[in-house]
């Protein structure tokens, strides 16, 4: 039987200002990967969003990024290594403290925007990352890119990797990622969405932008929480999935606090 994780980005509220359905969205993923405050989220609405991920034993990523705020993240940025690693380890740490006191605990992390983008090819960043995660929690997964180099670069320094595809997003026929700047890089029809990601588990590959068959190996589907139909895409394919006899399980193992 073939195994899919799906996640999705959380916790990217700010105050008075929602981004996405959280509860909704934890009720059909198995990971979620919750912001932390730097490119998106406030601590009030983090905690909201953890305490609903242990609620429905939902494991849990520290969702990391640039210091972004105004660009969502999504901007490139050039920090020092010095910045980059510290900027990891709090970001970590400071989710960390919310998990515990929600009942959970993070279990993986995945880098946001333009911080996830830049890594998958460039080492130096990609180091710095790499770095910050060992530097707290060496046992924490890293979530990357399918294809990119920084998996291997990861895995050679001791960390446990998992690649991810993503389901609202288009592909070229290299394997990578549409720049959001082209038309068609984001996917909004739930149903194709589903189609499209259905064959990614079932055969292991996508079909790209431009028509071509492209191989893709993933163990982790991402919806993104923003979209407009992000719920409704990541139900729908919930349902594709396992009417076609695909299990739905979280890469990580549950790390959750007893109490």
């Amino acid at each position: 039987m073939s195994t899919i994780d799906l996640n999705s980005d959380l916790g990217e509220g700010f105050g008075a200002w929602s981004m996405g359905d959280d509860e909704a969205m934890l009720g059909i993923v198995t990971s979620a990967n919750v912001a932390c405050g730097f490119h998106a989220g406030d601590p009030a609405g983090i905690l909201r969003t953890l305490r609903e991920a242990a609620r429905r034993n939902v494991v849990v990523g520290a969702h990391v990024g640039y210091r972004d705020l105004v660009g969502f993240g999504r901007r490139a940025m050039d920090p020092s290594s010095e910045e980059l690693v510290a900027d990891v380890i709090y970001q970590i740490g400071a989710l960390q403290g919310l998990a515990v006191a929600a009942g959970t605990r993070v279990s993986y992390v995945k880098p946001h925007g333009a911080l996830y983008n830049t890594i998958a090819d460039d080492p130096r960043q990609a180091a710095d990352v790499i770095a910050g995660i060992k530097a707290i929690d060496p046992s924490l997964v890293l979530v990357a890119l399918a294809g990119a180099p920084i998996i291997a670069q990861a895995r050679e320094a001791g960390l446990t990797v998992i690649a991810e595809a993503f389901a609202d997003r288009a592909y070229t026929s290299q394997g990578r990622l549409v720049s959001r700047r082209l038309p068609g890089s984001v996917l909004h029809d739930p149903e194709l969405v589903a189609r499209r990601m259905l064959r990614l588990v079932t055969e292991g590959v996508l079909e790209a932008i431009d028509g071509a068959s492209t191989p893709i190996e993933a163990q982790s589907i991402c919806v993104h929480g923003d979209s407009p139909a992000a719920v409704a895409m990541a139900r729908r394919l919930r349902e594709t999935l396992q009417a076609a006899g695909v299990a739905l399980r979280p890469f990580a193992i549950s790390r959750s606090k007893t109490r």
